[in-house]
């Protein structure tokens, strides 16, 4: 994440186009923003279209505008993304589930610097740096003819990758208070914190949904979670099951690789019987009393009513 600040302290001052690759969830739209943000055009337009939101019948109204009576409900003149971004940035996400008609137009637009409303015959010059982000690998969706090889060279002139959060799993900690403070203060609720057992769940989970899923998360604890703790218990069941059965860091004694398995053990057989203590005692083959004890050795919190 380092690395790509510098990235965008470096290009952002340029008008070269950026393609920046990225799973969903992960900030594309954050790191075309810093760029706008970090740029000379920062004072202009940052216009964002999301190609895979808008209807096909609709995109190439959407990007280029449309002239009065130019198409049945086209009541009157509208302004294309491309003419609002002028002089400033316009951000093209999810650009490879872009129909091959309009990624034809959109290559002309960025050959001649020349936007054409539907309906008109008079082009407008624009100046306007694309940045363009995607979900898909290209290069792939050019063997399948459903991208355009000219086009991806007119994108791919810098290209960015923002790592998925299973990929960068010490910054979840980071991430997590961050969002945490900030919900707080949005909900005016007081200040909680995440329990060391509760950061170590957040941990072994993989997050196919990413930053924008433990964003989400937080959020919903934030909203939920009465206590200014949030301890396992509170944490959704989702999160166990799709918890990593690997651990995060090497251990480094047999103990300890012990006491962590058991401990996710533990946890699962909880999450399991929704932690009811004597039902959870039973599945794990304990009483009631030496369920207590363990979790205290293990390090987790028991419910509270």
């Amino acid at each position: 994440m380092k690395a790509l600040r510098q990235q965008i302290a470096l290009t952002a001052p340029t008008n070269g186009r950026v393609l920046i690759y990225g799973e969903s969830g992960t900030g594309k739209e954050l790191v075309a923003r810093a760029l706008h943000a970090s740029s000379l055009r920062e004072a202009m337009p940052f216009v964002e279209v999301n190609c895979a939101a808008i209807p096909e019948e609709l995109i190439e109204s959407e990007m280029f505008g449309h002239r009065k009576g130019s198409f049945t409900g086209a009541s009157e003149d509208k302004i294309g993304k491309f003419l609002k971004a002028d002089g400033g940035t316009l951000f093209l996400d999810e650009v490879g589930d872009m129909s091959l008609k309009t990624q034809s137009k959109v290559l002309r637009v960025l050959e001649e610097q020349r936007v054409e409303p539907l309906g008109s015959n008079t082009p407008v010059t624009v100046d306007v740096r694309v940045v363009a982000a995607t979900n898909k690998k290209l290069e792939e969706e050019i063997g399948r003819n459903a991208f355009r090889e000219d086009l991806f060279y007119r994108l791919n002139v810098i290209p960015f990758y923002v790592p998925a959060l299973r990929d960068r799993v010490e910054d979840i900690p980071i991430l997590a208070a961050h969002f945490l403070r900030a919900f707080c203060e949005e909900y005016g609720k007081k200040q909680k914190e995440f329990s060391s057992p509760a950061v170590d769940v957040l941990l072994s989970y993989p997050w196919p949904g990413n930053v924008r899923e433990l964003k989400n998360l937080v959020e919903r604890l934030v909203i939920i979670c009465p206590s200014p703790r949030i301890e396992p218990h509170h944490l959704p069941p989702e999160i166990f099951r799709g918890a990593s059965k690997s651990p995060q860091k090497p251990y480094e004694s047999l103990q300890e690789a012990r006491s962590a398995y058991e401990r996710e053990f533990v946890l699962r057989k909880l999450e399991e019987n929704r932690w009811n203590m004597t039902k959870a005692a039973q599945a794990l083959g304990l009483e009631r009393s030496h369920l207590y004890r363990k979790m205290r050795t293990l390090g987790i919190a028991p419910a509270r009513e």
